[in-house]
């Protein structure tokens, strides 16, 4: 069962030698992603399951230990999901982008998708507790019906399941944002910063996924696997941070 969740955005600028002398602009949004880390770690839980978006090559299952680098952004840095060397390569997720009932699938030997690669970055500056660690790319266009029974299998792994979501809101809240400003982002975004801050469950299992994929919000595919996760669990909400620098809408919360 889900026993808590985390909420954090995944733009590499959140590590900062990529953000470089722009680093501080993210400072509040960092400490919060620390706060809501510290909610997972004082949970105690079996299993830590780590989901965010991924491209086709970085779609499905990544095992503890898999690596990540961010030498694409220019930054000579490298990292690795989970850190008990004991058990890496040992674990395995259940993968939503595979054939239905084809079960639990060893995860490939490949890098981290960036997603997961901040949230390894993430991981390795905070006091995580000695929980196995995993991870699962989920790609843009899964349907919503697959995530939430990806988010389902997943809560029934353990007794005390972690989430640690990784995602971005709209990417069209300026002018300078990657998508444009679009009108229509703005309220997107707030509905996703109150569902995510009140852990309504129903209000994300109904995000509607063509306004996401217009808004770039990379957060949707991964936001209803948490969804279907804490169906029945009862947890409360806690907003951590909101905002939108560049014109991409970040959320931080725990779900407890």
């Amino acid at each position: 069962m889900l026993a808590a969740a985390a909420v954090c955005p995944c733009p590499p600028l959140l590590v900062p030698d990529i953000a470089a002398g722009a680093a501080p602009e993210l400072d509040a949004a960092r400490a919060a992603c620390t706060d809501a880390l510290g909610v997972l770690a004082a949970a105690r839980p079996d299993l830590l399951v780590v989901v965010g978006p991924a491209e086709q090559s970085g779609r499905g299952p990544h095992p503890e230990g898999a690596r990540g680098t961010f030498h694409g952004f220019g930054v000579d840095l490298d990292v690795r999901l989970g850190r008990n060397e004991d058990r890496l390569g040992q674990n395995r997720v259940r993968t939503p982008e595979g054939p239905a009932g084809s079960g639990l699938v060893e995860g490939a030997d490949r890098p981290l998708p960036p997603s997961l690669a901040v949230a390894a970055w993430l991981l390795g500056r905070t006091d995580w507790s000695d929980a196995p660690v995993e991870g699962l790319g989920v790609g843009e266009p899964l349907a919503a019906e697959r995530c939430i029974q990806s988010g389902k299998e997943i809560a029934a792994r353990a007794e005390r399941v972690a989430l640690l979501v990784m995602g971005d809101a709209s990417a069209c809240r300026t002018l300078k944002a990657p998508g444009y400003l679009d009108d229509r982002a703005a309220g997107f975004d707030a509905e996703v910063t109150h569902a995510l801050g009140t852990a309504d469950v129903a209000a994300l299992k109904t995000l509607d996924a063509e306004l996401a994929y217009e808004l770039k919000a990379s957060g949707r595919a991964p936001w209803q696997v948490l969804a279907g996760a804490a169906e029945g669990a009862g947890l409360a909400g806690a907003l951590l941070y909101e905002d939108a620098p560049y014109g991409v809408g970040y959320v931080v919360a725990a779900w407890s």
